[in-house]
């Protein structure tokens, strides 16, 4: 398995026969360079957005065009993405997992909000949520936007994830000192991964904090592009 980061809450994970892009932000994101565009969508098999803020949806629709990569989010999302030109993977809802070859994700809870167009002309699109990605016998837990919830602890216990992608920025979601807390309370991990921190002057820019705040867990910075194999 190979998490790659693509800056801000955007990943590429290839995991079993599936290249996953998570809430892929191409255009505007100011980690990612023009010239690694290509790179990190190439093979992509399907797409899945937490939520409808434009640094996570964005560049969905674009995607789904070029590679011919079903997108899968919420169904109010998933919805509004099919009729904006989204290849249909699955419009599902909390507690639903779905089947993507030998890969299976599952909706969970997540605490933030979730509008879709313009500044003025916000659209509801569902609720915010997570993602429970199975396979190759690991389990990853994807917070997508959010802050420490009474949630995670039934999450942490029911799913057992090994592996956390947390956002920890701060500002729009929790810091460093946050998501310490929600693994050190609500999980088990064996690696952190943080992210949603360093792309703006208002978030966090180091993972520091993070990584004092649990000892024991291998917690890894990423950096954009560059694969982490698990």
């Amino acid at each position: 398995m190979n998490i790659i980061w693509l800056g801000h809450g955007s990943f590429r994970i290839e995991i079993g026969d599936q290249i996953l892009l998570i809430d892929p932000w191409l255009t505007g994101n100011p980690m990612l360079a023009d010239d690694q565009h290509d790179a990190a969508i190439q093979d992509a098999t399907h797409i899945l957005v937490t939520h409808g803020h434009f640094d996570h949806t964005a560049d969905s629709v674009t995607i789904s065009q070029k590679t011919g990569a079903p997108v899968s989010a919420v169904f109010e999302l998933g919805n509004l993405l099919f009729a904006k030109g989204a290849i249909e993977g699955h419009a599902y809802g909390r507690g639903g997992t779905i089947q993507l070859g030998n890969v299976t994700a599952t909706l969970v809870p997540a605490s933030h909000s979730s509008s879709i167009g313009d500044d003025e002309n916000p659209r509801y699109s569902g609720q915010e949520c997570g993602f429970i990605i199975r396979g190759e016998g690991k389990t990853i837990y994807i917070s997508g936007d959010t802050d420490i919830m009474a949630d995670m602890a039934w999450i942490g216990d029911y799913h057992k994830p090994d592996i956390g992608i947390l956002s920890a920025g701060g500002y729009y979601t929790m810091d460093m000192a946050g998501a310490a807390y929600a693994a050190r309370h609500y999980f088990h991990f064996d690696t952190v991964i943080p992210c949603h921190y360093k792309t703006f002057p208002p978030l966090e820019q180091s993972a520091e904090v993070l990584k004092e705040g649990l000892p024991g867990v291998k917690v890894i910075e990423p950096e954009v592009m560059q694969p982490i194999p698990l």
